[in-house]
């Protein structure tokens, strides 16, 4: 694939936790980083793995933050689940997730017993082996497995902390069966982006933290991946992955400012 020239990407795809802010921290100029975009009248649409809040809440954060991002922009994976399982025809859904997170699946049938489908989210330290086993006997009884995405760890203030994607995997192993993936790595996910932004994908760049979710998932979608060395980045785990970065730069600050070379 040729270099990347930045002159020629109309549009971005920006994650948002570990590119624009860590915790409750912006990064230093990712502020600047999106009113560039805005005033440049480059679109962007901010994709997130994240599914420890709902997208109001989500939101509110962003607000909060000072980040000038519209809800509209955002794309989370419970948003792209509930119209998944609309299009599936409403089936009973047993959520594994957090209850704010629950709110952008209102209207989806619930059942705690006899589920249809089991939805896979944030879920904190209340997975055990208890929870694991009952969920290994309903997808073992034909009920099928969602994961509002397959990631490994994620970065919080405390460092890297693992995520929902080793109890899917998990689930996987044991069942010899394939979940669903909605959110990061999966195409779909990417695809749906893209179609928002209204852009071919040679013409759109992915900015994230995550070698194998934010640019390989990006990369087999057909967009260039912009790695930046701050959230999750960790020097080891690039040069451990067969994923090549189209560019790697310190931070959204230095990509500003290349937006203006």
């Amino acid at each position: 694939m040729a270099p990347l020239a930045l002159n020629e990407i109309k549009g971005f795809l920006c994650d948002l936790d570990g590119v624009l802010y860590v915790g409750d921290k912006p990064i230093e100029g990712a502020v600047a980083f999106v009113e560039d975009l805005q005033a440049a009248k480059i679109p962007c649409r901010f994709l997130t793995n994240t599914t420890t809040r709902s997208l109001d809440t989500l939101f509110e954060k962003v607000q909060r933050l000072g980040l000038p991002i519209e809800k509209s922009e955002l794309v989370t994976p419970p948003k792209i689940a509930a119209e998944y399982l609309r299009r599936m025809g409403q089936p009973r859904c047993l959520l594994i997730m957090e209850d704010d997170t629950k709110k952008d699946l209102a209207g989806i049938p619930t059942d705690e017993n006899n589920p249809e489908v089991i939805v896979i989210g944030h879920y904190g330290n209340r997975w055990n082996y208890d929870l694991l086993n009952r969920l290994f006997h309903m997808i073992m009884n034909g009920t099928q497995l969602v994961a509002l995405h397959k990631g490994r760890y994620w970065q919080t203030e405390r460092g890297l902390t693992l995520d929902i994607g080793a109890f899917v995997t998990a689930l996987e192993y044991a069942t010899g069966t394939q979940a669903t993936v909605i959110g990061k790595p999966s195409q779909t996910f990417f695809e749906l982006a893209l179609a928002d932004l209204g852009l071919p994908a040679e013409k759109v760049a992915m900015i994230g933290d995550d070698i194998n979710s934010d640019i390989g998932g990006a990369q087999r979608a057909g967009l260039r991946g912009i790695l930046v060395r701050t959230g999750k980045y960790r020097a080891e785990l690039v040069e451990q992955s067969p994923v090549t970065p189209d560019l790697v730069i310190d931070s959204i600050a230095l990509l500003k400012t290349m937006l203006h070379a």
